[in-house]
């Protein structure tokens, strides 16, 4: 018995007193596939097909001057998306639930592109601060508001990503608590309904990943 709903996010083994959680995050690493064989798999051919793709649409979103970050949001989609789908498997620990995890690749990201816009660019963003086509009037009010909306990105992008992956879990687990003290019959389609829902957050885990990638990408391409 649960004593706290909450508690099936929060590290619990360790070595040494040293949380050993984390370290499902580099589980990723072992479902690259390996690209340079000299005969490739399907799997290895599908993962191609699917970076070649990610590749042409982030290119799209990015200026000509930063047409190379692209492989970094890639990069940036794959780490997502692996420890989406490896937080869905029993008794694996979900990073990418955690605030400290998608804060952490949100953050750095953002006051990266801050620093290097305002730097190189700060013509191009005190322009972004007021709309083209802003009456006088509004303009003061615009500054602030845009502000407030450039500022509270990342935190929106690490929200984003957490809640959607926290609340598919905890649905999961509440589903499946109440499983001892079901019939038979009801439990069939409690089992159902689990497999629907796993289906469901197979979708989110690639969704999410995606749109934490395009985002991103988005953010990137206003700096220039």
């Amino acid at each position: 018995m649960m004593a706290n709903l909450f508690s099936i996010f929060e590290p619990s083994s360790s070595i040494f007193s040293l949380s050993t959680n984390w370290l499902s995050t580099l589980l990723g690493l072992m479902f690259i596939p390996y690209l340079y064989w000299a005969s490739p798999s399907r799997w290895s051919l599908m993962w191609s097909k699917l970076t070649q793709t990610l590749h042409k649409e982030f290119t799209a979103l990015l200026s000509p001057s930063h047409i190379g970050a692209s492989t970094m949001f890639i990069s940036l989609f794959s780490l997502i998306v692996f420890n989406n789908f490896l937080g869905l498997l029993p008794y694996v620990f979900t990073s990418s639930s955690h605030m400290a995890m998608t804060l952490s690749l949100s953050l750095p990201l953002w006051i990266t592109l801050m620093v290097f816009g305002w730097f190189t660019h700060t013509n191009h963003m005190f322009a972004h601060l007021v709309p083209q086509g802003t009456p006088p009037v509004l303009m003061p009010f615009m500054v602030l508001i845009e502000t407030i909306s450039n500022i509270i990105r990342p935190g929106t992008l690490a929200v984003r990503l957490a809640a959607n992956m926290i609340a598919g879990h905890l649905l999961l687990t509440l589903l499946g608590s109440t499983g001892p003290s079901l019939t038979d019959s009801i439990l069939m389609i409690l089992i159902f309904s689990q497999m629907l829902l796993l289906t469901l957050e197979s979708a989110v885990a690639i969704i999410q990943s995606y749109v934490f990638a395009v985002l991103s990408t988005l953010y990137t391409g206003e700096i220039s």
